[in-house]
């Protein structure tokens, strides 16, 4: 398509505020007239009042001359003007770019498709910050027909413009492949990348290969199979990728018929099995109408400045398939707006026959529905297809209210799906900062990706534990978490406690049980850290160490007098936080769970009479062992019978 550019209006950069907007002082007769402040150049003010009022796009500059947003109009002049309205008539992202745009430049282009297809490629080209951003199909696969004497199909992902059929592009990869082994299964395709002209076949260049032999080629490689004959099938296939399968079943049944009657009874086996599969395929597909029409529905959902829009594809009453569009910076953009830019993206860059009908889910503008028929209209003259009256209908009630809800239900799924990929990319990426920021601190020759940390808890010497937990890329991996309750020592000792869970965890069973880690995190000071230090090294395990004081969040490393504070943003802090807060977490809890086994023992089990089962079941009926102490004769009989109840009460009450 030929693109007329006649005019280029470069307006003087100036700075328009809020501030700027006066009452209009000129006799323009417009309801959208432009505000001009005092500050605005009276030239400014001539330019903007004399823009002309044919179709084509407008680009705003900021003061440092970078285009801000890219904008197509059928009346450049009604359009641009309509920016400069009082401030209380502009909401949202429109007013911030009111408020940033020093400079203008308008393209007169001849028709509205030409200044639509222009506006997609700036905006492709220029990604202007205010502009709604859909992402491009380009790494989405596409089915393609060849240009050659006997073509083949194949996916690819390379869009070129070679003559060739193209169908797509598809955003499922399986649904694609799924099509492609259904045309191999009914259609004798060669798959071979053989150049197979008049002269190099009449040359017997060539050799038929297995495919040949098990009946998925007809060789015409060697001349075996006419090219008239083979391009009939490319037509066949052609057909049944639009969607025509009724009208293939048809062409394919009248062949069988006619190889019957003429006692061709091979030939009229294969096609009939090729419409058994062509009508297995059929059958798969979902009807979703009755009326046998060709249809694209969408719809779309949006929130935390994304969205997403999703296309189905509705072939004679079936549903194809479906494609998806996302977008970001959408925030302050209505529906109706997405929903206008998602269309003119599908039908500039989609490949196929435009249907008879579009199913919305909010009403097109006037001036959109007339630039979009423009835009479809353009197309079919290109590429020599048969012109018919496109309808743009947004259903209320019945079938087609149910076919719009059923894609945008399909759109919110796929919209949650991306933001909730989103979160996770994001959250990976702070983790591995996290892991690279303590690589370049302690200098590591790779990345720490497993990381063990040990915490230490007691109460004044008697339940000594310890606790291991491991970090593998910056998760918990909670199945090689350890626990360890001490015993080489009695009373409070840090270091001793130290150097057995130390020694404990890197020899013995525990160390061919678990891989050995990149970095060694130790909740403690300068002792804690030497210590571990001193036992890695007596198990010859040179294996990095280092300690996270609590007070101020010091770091320590073996041997370094002196430690170190990281700022309270620095990513590698976060993590060796997260991992020693949840070492701690994890050694209380397993402290506090001796605590009870030994309250339990020296308590109610040490009553002449009273088991351990029985002392479970006082406590799980009176909650703990001084509800117990406090519970009357008669409850203590309720619970656990008269000879038991005595005995307790005797031991609390002597």
């Amino acid at each position: 398509m030929r693109l007329f550019l006649f005019i280029v209006i470069l307006l003087t950069p100036q700075s328009v505020t809020r501030e700027n907007f006066q009452s209009p002082k000129d006799t323009m007769d417009h309801q959208d007239e432009p505000l001009f402040g005092s500050e605005l150049k009276k030239a400014l003010q001539e330019k903007i009042t004399t823009l002309p009022t044919s179709p084509g796009i407008y680009q705003f500059k900021n003061a440092k001359g970078k285009i801000i947003y890219v904008g197509k109009a059928k009346n450049l002049r009604n359009r641009v003007r309509s920016y400069f309205r009082s401030p209380e008539q502009l909401y949202g992202k429109t007013l911030v770019l009111v408020t940033h745009i020093a400079d203008l430049e308008v393209i007169i282009t001849s028709s509205e498709v030409e200044a639509l297809i222009l506006e997609n490629n700036l905006i492709k080209e220029l990604k202007p910050r205010y502009n709604v951003n859909l992402k491009d199909d380009k790494t989405y696969p596409y089915l393609v027909i060849t240009n050659e004497p006997f073509p083949r199909v194949l996916i690819t992902r390379h869009l070129r413009r070679d003559g060739s059929t193209w169908f797509g592009p598809y955003t499922e990869s399986s649904q694609l492949r799924s099509i492609l082994d259904l045309v191999g299964s009914i259609f004798p395709l060669r798959s071979c990348k053989l150049r197979l002209s008049e002269e190099n076949i009449a040359a017997k260049k060539f050799k038929v290969c297995l495919d040949y032999h098990i009946h998925k080629c007809k060789g015409p490689c060697e001349g075996l199979q006419p090219e008239a004959e083979y391009l009939s099938m490319i037509g066949e296939i052609t057909r049944l990728l639009k969607g025509k399968t009724s009208a293939t079943i048809r062409t394919l049944t009248a062949k069988m018929q006619a190889y019957a009657s003429e006692l061709k009874f091979e030939q009229a086996a294969e096609i009939k099995a090729q419409l058994d599969s062509l009508k297995r395929y059929s059958e798969r597909q979902k009807v979703v109408a009755g009326d046998q029409l060709d249809r694209d529905v969408f719809a779309l959902a949006a929130r935390e400045d994304e969205g997403c829009c999703v296309v189905f594809k509705i072939r004679e009453g079936k549903l194809l398939g479906s494609q998806r569009i996302y977008m970001n910076n959408t925030e302050g953009e209505s529906l109706g707006a997405l929903q206008s830019s998602a269309l003119e993206k599908y039908y500039l860059e989609s490949l196929e026959l435009v249907p008879d009908e579009i199913l919305l889910q909010e009403a097109l503008a006037l001036e959109e529905e007339e630039t979009l028929k423009a835009l479809v209209t353009e197309k079919q003259r290109e590429e020599k297809q048969h012109k018919k009256i496109i309808r743009f209908l947004v259903p209320q009630i019945g079938e087609k209210a149910h076919l719009v809800e059923m894609c945008r239900q399909n759109a919110e799924h796929h919209l949650e799906e991306y933001l909730i990929q989103k979160q996770k990319r994001g959250e990976a990426a702070r983790e591995h900062h996290g892991l690279t920021a303590l690589r370049e601190l302690l200098h590591l020759q790779a990345l720490p990706l497993r990381i063990e940390c040990f915490d230490n808890s007691h109460l004044q010497g008697s339940d000594y534990v310890s606790s291991m937990v491991c970090f593998e890329k910056g998760k918990a991996k909670k199945s090689d978490y350890r626990k360890f309750k001490l015993k080489s020592f009695e009373g409070s000792d840090d270091y001793a406690a130290m150097e057995e869970v130390i020694r404990r965890r890197y020899s013995g069973s525990l160390s061919r049980e678990l891989p050995l880690p990149d970095l060694i995190v130790v909740d403690g000071g300068k002792g804690q850290v030497n210590t571990a230090y001193n036992i890695l090294t007596a198990l010859e395990l040179s294996i990095p160490v280092i300690g996270l004081a609590k007070r101020i969040e010091e770091i320590f490393t073996p041997h370094s007098p002196d430690p170190f504070n990281l700022p309270k943003t620095s990513p590698a802090l976060k993590l060796l936080q997260q991992m020693r807060d949840e070492a701690h977490r994890f050694a209380i809890t397993y402290h506090r769970q001796l605590r009870s086994e030994r309250t339990l023992q020296t308590e109610l089990t040490a009553i002449a009479g009273i088991g351990e089962k029985t002392a479970f079941r006082l406590l799980a009926h009176f909650g703990s062992s001084d509800g117990v102490a406090q519970a009357t004769i008669e409850e203590l009989r309720a619970a656990t019978g008269s000879k038991n109840a005595e005995a307790i009460y005797r031991f609390y009450h002597p």
